[in-house]
């Protein structure tokens, strides 16, 4: 096995989505983590789009870490049988974990706790406390009205226009290798 070149983060839902192109766009993204020979480092579940990232990995011969609190293992079916699998005490230090571990991040569709993965990441690069790529992959404009409410948050002076260089919207996972 080749040594892993980077590391990267996927925050998405621990539910698939109604839109059968979530899914396929999960599951081509587990293959371009394995091509680029990176490491998947994600939520440890077993069900939803992570579910679909982690396998499309591991069938492909990925390397995966996976952190999940303890309160979500039964939930979230945590998925054991990864190369690494860490167990924390709460979602705060999974995030953190996650992150620390990783060299850059993608957000794929998701639900609450996707949302709440993106705004700290985000608003940890404003403070200035990293410099990490962040990339929103944004299958059938699924995030379109989040872009649109950043929009607002500069267009009603609470957020700087310099919010939008610190992240990179991209429209399908193929996009990746170009974005990178």
């Amino acid at each position: 096995m080749k040594p892993i070149r980077k590391s990267v983060c996927v925050f998405c839902g621990s539910r698939a989505g109604k839109a059968p192109e979530y899914t396929a766009e999960a599951n081509k993204l587990g293959k371009i983590i394995v091509k680029n020979n990176w490491r998947l480092v994600y939520g440890a579940g077993s069900v939803g789009l992570m579910g679909v990232v982690a396998n499309a990995v591991q069938s492909n011969k990925g390397e995966i870490l996976g952190v999940i609190p303890e309160h979500l293992l039964e939930k979230e079916v945590g998925k054991t049988d990864l190369n690494t699998f860490i167990v924390t005490e709460n979602m705060h230090e999974r995030k953190k974990v996650m992150f620390m571990n990783s060299d850059f991040v993608i957000i794929l569709p998701g639900g609450l706790g996707t949302l709440d993965e993106f705004f700290e990441i985000l608003t940890w690069k404003q403070l200035g406390l990293h410099k990490k790529k962040i990339i929103i992959i944004n299958i059938n404009g699924f995030w379109d009205k989040l872009i649109d409410m950043l929009n607002e948050l500069v267009a009603s002076g609470f957020a700087d226009l310099s919010i939008n260089d610190y992240f990179l919207v991209i429209d399908s996972v193929e996009e990746l290798s170009e974005s990178i």
